[in-house]
């Protein structure tokens, strides 16, 4: 059990989005008090106090799009390294895909990963039952879950569920969410062949083009409409899917942005490679800016990492044998506070699109705020100290981000998970377990 904790004198994120001058008590994992002052007297006898002077206290943030590759892959990642990144980066929750080794399809996979995770996490943690084109069953029963996690498109064997029919079949039962990795496969093949034997990376971002992820995000948005059924789409990435969402999104439908669909686009891949190689791909300048527009407006509704984790060995075998994906859990948070820093958004918005909106979207509860009986969840940043991604500072196993050498600000000082201090000044707490996440 935790110890209470006293989180003196910092500037406290208020669920109206407002700052409080003052302290916050954390007892028994909770949230006990928010006050301007909580006087020594009527703290606990056997209390920690933090000196939080110059820090701001937000809700811990809350990854729902990870790949930590155990079972399987440990090679690039398990969840032990990957939890130690998530504290780093100020994460104390996350939520991972099914394309591990054996697949996560039925409730045995499922038990496997949660037996995993309570062994071996710092943060907490929760889990997608991934779709094939018979386990519908399983879909509709196995538990906890955050939700059914569909690949239209990028993926091989047995996840990829590129048939229309299928899709219907999936969406016109139960009323699980469904998450969807939107690109269309046929798009992708056919415009793989055409574009066969160019090995610059750069050209990943034509074969997988704008015209796949829309196709795929249309019938995606078809289907849900058909059946009013719960839809999440991962990673957007195109001006013309923010567009399409923009005339024409269902209150029951949400959509996240990665940092990097934010941040980056194809002039990096003459600076860092295969480096930037991801699915969907990167994109255009203006598609950065139209997805910005769409985050602040509220177009899109959350930030995810997609953290992809592959070894350098992997990433240098040239492309097209380079596998896609990047790490992120470490950087995101940071990220996106020096664009709040900046001018770009705020402070507030961003507490908001990687912790309260993604505790909504994913109905978990007891998460994502500053409140008492909530749970004492939460990360103090320094938003006046700037400190460059440094590969040596890496704690993901895979050793790199695609952001090394930015300068950023709003990095963890401490995350606290559960009451429990589990990332400290550069110290990791690595006996800090954190627990399964319920959902609905």
């Amino acid at each position: 059990m935790s110890k209470p904790l006293l989180i003196r004198q910092a500037q406290i994120l208020l669920p109206d989005g407002d700052f409080l001058q003052g302290d916050v008590l954390t007892q028994a994992g909770r949230i006990a008090q928010v006050s301007p002052e909580i006087r020594a007297s009527d703290l606990p006898a056997d209390a920690q106090i933090l000196d939080a002077t110059g820090l701001t206290l937000l809700p811990g943030m809350i990854d729902p799009q990870v790949h930590f590759r155990e079972p399987g892959l440990e090679h690039k990642e398990d969840l032990f390294t990957a939890s130690c990144a998530c504290a780093r980066g100020g994460i104390t929750s996350f939520l991972e895909m099914p394309n591990t080794r054996p697949l996560t399809i039925d409730q045995a996979a499922l038990d496997d990963k949660l037996r995993r995770a309570s062994e071996k996490s710092l943060v907490n943690y929760g889990f997608f039952i991934g779709a094939t084109a018979d386990n519908l069953e399983a879909l509709l029963t196995a538990n906890p879950v955050c939700g059914i996690k569909i690949f239209m498109g990028s993926m091989h064997g047995a996840l990829l569920i590129d048939q229309e029919d299928l899709l219907e079949k999936i969406f016109a039962q139960g009323d699980r969410l469904i998450a969807v990795h939107a690109e269309d496969q046929a798009r992708i093949f056919q415009r793989r062949e055409q574009f066969a034997g160019i090995t610059d990376p750069a050209i990943h971002s034509q074969i997988q083009d704008s015209q796949a992820a829309l196709m795929a995000t249309q019938l995606a948005l078809k289907l849900s409409k058909k059946y009013r059924r719960r839809l999440h789409i991962l990673h957007l990435s195109t001006a013309a899917e923010a567009e399409l969402l923009r005339q024409d999104k269902p209150a029951w439908v949400t959509a996240e942005v990665t940092p990097q669909h934010l941040l980056l686009n194809t002039d990096a891949y003459a600076t860092i490679g295969t480096l930037a190689q991801m699915n969907p791909p990167l994109r255009s300048a203006h598609d950065n800016e139209v997805l910005w527009q769409a985050l602040r407006d509220g177009v899109l509704d959350l930030i995810a990492t997609d953290h992809a984790p592959h070894t350098l060995e992997e990433k240098a075998q040239g492309y097209p044998h380079t596998p896609s994906g990047m790490p992120g859990v470490e950087t995101s948070m940071a990220l996106m506070l020096t664009q709040a820093m900046q001018g770009r958004c705020t402070v507030p918005q961003v507490a908001n699109w990687m912790s309260t909106a993604v505790a909504k979207a994913y109905q978990i509860p007891n998460k994502g705020l500053i409140q008492p009986g909530y749970d004492a969840d939460l990360v103090l940043v320094d938003l006046n100290t700037y400190h460059p991604v440094r590969r040596e500072e890496v704690v993901s196993k895979c050793g790199w981000s695609s952001f090394e050498g930015w300068n950023l600000t709003g990095w963890a000082v401490l995350t606290i998970v559960g009451g429990q201090i589990a990332f400290e000044r550069g110290q990791l707490h690595t006996e800090v377990r954190g627990k399964a996440l319920q959902f609905g």
